[in-house]
């Protein structure tokens, strides 16, 4: 009885305290990794190239799983195959650049394309010192003063909302527009 009594009490001496848990560590915003003179691409599920972004430096930050990239350029293919580039001294992306938050010198252009119905659509290009492009959505937005250029049209306004599946352009604040009418078309002879 003794034997197991010193060895029960030798065995709870050496047995290892488990503490409490320690608390977890605050999440920082800081980068856990960095890229410098870079391109990513990005590929659909057949393996057509969907995105392409370029950047001088880039910087992930895992807590929110954002890249932000100095001197951003980012191609845009979408399923339809219209093609758009966004560029920025500064640009904020999420993981699969499917929204694009441009700063400093930011200019969203859609290349000239042909709709379903065959209507041509001519070049658009939005300007600002701001730009929120959502690219599988077509979607470009601010709530800075913008320049928007539709071909030889254009317009400027406080802030704006741009939907190109549904091709509607919300333009808020200090409107102006110009639009310049095209060329008359000969008469088509019967």
């Amino acid at each position: 009885m003794t034997v197991l009594a010193l060895g029960t009490y030798w065995l709870v001496r050496n047995t290892p305290i488990f503490g409490a848990p320690e608390p977890a560590a605050p999440v920082r915003h800081e980068p856990d990794y960095f890229m410098r003179k870079f391109a990513v691409k990005t590929f659909d599920g057949a393996g057509h190239l969907k995105s392409e972004v370029f950047g001088t430096e880039g910087r992930h930050y895992p807590d929110t799983d954002t890249l932000e990239i100095s001197n951003a350029r980012i191609r845009s293919i979408s399923p339809q195959g219209r093609i758009t580039v966004a560029t920025g001294n500064r640009a904020l992306s999420n993981s699969d650049a499917s929204q694009v938050q441009l700063f400093g010198n930011a200019v969203v252009v859609r290349e000239p394309a042909t709709d379903a119905r065959g209507h041509v659509l001519p070049r658009l290009e939005f300007r600002g010192e701001f730009l929120n492009a959502y690219t599988n959505s077509e979607r470009v937005s601010s709530n800075k003063p913008v320049t928007l250029t539709r071909g030889n049209d254009q317009f400027t306004a406080d802030s704006m909302d741009y939907d190109n599946y549904e091709g509607v352009l919300d333009l808020k604040g200090r409107v102006k527009g110009l639009l310049v009418p095209s060329p008359a078309r000969p008469p088509v002879a019967k």
